[in-house]
């Protein structure tokens, strides 16, 4: 999308241009059919429905985003069922799931879902339509999440953050009349997800580096075009300037375009997502009320913080490798006291990710660790841009206590099996490192 494009213009993202060849010799299947981004993008719908065939669509959305956006839906397509959820202490859960699938089994027979919400609404309606065979539409209402074109669900379930399966929206409809209007707090949401992106970013060129994973420096490009586009226009987010908030929804998108063409979150997701999911598992602190993005954002600091660190004691020598590192089995049976979350946290790490590392390979890839981490902005400049756009940046904002932040640090690299620097910083002896 050219920057300053004309207001009121169709804008289409050429999503082939995404799924061709590509030099790392993986394809790049796009499940995503159309992504429409404009003002007034919402009253396309009645003619998507027409074109694809639709009778019987079902709007689900919460109280908020009903407001936001559902009814002007509903007056577009009378013919939809509504299910609307109470937007208090709304989780993308079972207890959610199942809410949303007694009512569509009172409802007539529905053909297509539309997601009409942010990142929790997205991911209930996601899940269901996988598992009902339904397709849905995304209507995102904020531009706070970059997981809108996602094809799995991130849920907790029963207690545990995971990642299932599930679809891609056949449409995005994205309305900035609609999205630019979101209360602050949210696009400041999505600013902070979409600059999670530098770790995450870090963290699978530093595995690549030290155990040959799997990359894509096309993907990757992509991701750092998004954080450029956003970077380049904060101040102006806050205060709602559509063209602004444009940038920011498209920019979300491409991340979500960049996740699909790899099949998973390896290219948007790293140690900054591992501690807001170690908060939303509540492991180590009681409930946290705060968006996904707000807790990424502090995630985010926190592992600048320490990256920082570690590469000026890799740049020092002021560090030795040990030979083998195992699960620190212990550690998690002394933190962890839900005994289901432990039994999930032990098979998640099993086998260990650390198992692929040889500290030969980590001390020859320690140059190009110290390249890649100094790329990262330094924790000041972060928290620089995401006070531009109303964001929250320590543990205090989100109101958890200072005490939860070695324990943090220690545990949140066992919430995936993904080979993080977090991770790898397990196999290094550092004083003084958090």
């Amino acid at each position: 999308m050219p920057a300053g494009y004309p207001k009121g213009m169709v804008m289409k993202m050429d999503l082939q241009e995404f799924a061709g060849a590509c030099s790392c010799g993986r394809p790049h299947p796009i499940a995503v059919e159309e992504i429409l981004l404009e003002a007034g993008a919402i009253r396309r719908l009645p003619g998507l429905m027409h074109r694809k065939g639709f009778k019987n669509p079902t709007v689900i959305c919460d109280e908020n985003t009903y407001a936001a956006a559902g009814e002007a839906v509903l007056e577009l397509l009378p013919e939809s069922e509504l299910v609307v959820l109470d937007p208090e202490n709304l989780h993308a859960n079972e207890q959610a799931v199942d809410t949303v699938e007694k009512r569509l089994q009172e409802t007539q027979l529905a053909d297509v879902l539309l997601a009409v919400g942010s990142g929790t609404v997205h991911d209930i309606t996601r899940f269901i339509a996988h598992k009902q065979g339904i397709p849905f539409i995304s209507v995102p209402t904020a531009a706070s999440v970059d997981g809108f074109v996602s094809t799995v669900a991130a849920m907790t379930w029963h207690g545990c953050k995971k990642t299932f399966p599930a679809v891609a929206p056949l449409f995005v409809v994205a309305d900035s009349d609609i999205f630019a209007k979101a209360p602050v707090r949210l696009n400041a949401s999505g600013v902070s997800d979409l600059l999670g992106k530098y770790t995450a970013l870090a963290d699978w060129k530093i595995s690549h580096a030290v155990t040959g994973e799997y990359i894509c420096e096309r993907v990757c490009r992509l991701e750092e075009e998004a954080l450029e586009r956003v970077c380049a226009c904060l101040p102006r987010i806050p205060q709602g300037d559509p063209d602004a908030c444009e940038e920011l929804m498209y920019a979300l998108l491409l991340s979500g375009i960049a996740m699909q063409m790899v099949g998973n979150s390896r290219p948007a997701s790293g140690a900054e997502h591992h501690m807001s999911h170690t908060w939303e598992m509540e492991i180590l602190n009681g409930h946290v009320e705060y968006y996904h993005g707000e807790k990424v954002s502090v995630g985010l600091v926190l592992a600048s913080q320490v990256y920082h660190r570690a590469a000026q004691k890799l740049r020092e020598g002021a560090y030795s490798i040990r030979p083998h590192v195992d699960v620190e089995t212990e550690l998690l049976r002394q933190t962890v006291k839900d005994p289901e979350i432990l039994r999930e946290l032990l098979e998640e790490n099993t086998p260990n990710p650390l198992d692929a590392v040889s500290p030969e390979a980590l001390q020859a890839a320690v140059p190009s660790i110290v390249e890649i981490l100094e790329q990262i902005p330094s924790s000041e400049e972060l928290v620089r841009r995401i006070t531009l756009v109303g964001g929250v940046k320590s543990l205090e904002d989100i109101g958890l206590p200072d005490s939860v932040l070695v324990p943090t640090l220690r545990i949140s690299p066992y919430v995936r099996n993904r080979l993080t620097f977090m991770r790898l910083l397990k196999c290094f002896e550092m004083e003084g490192l958090f």
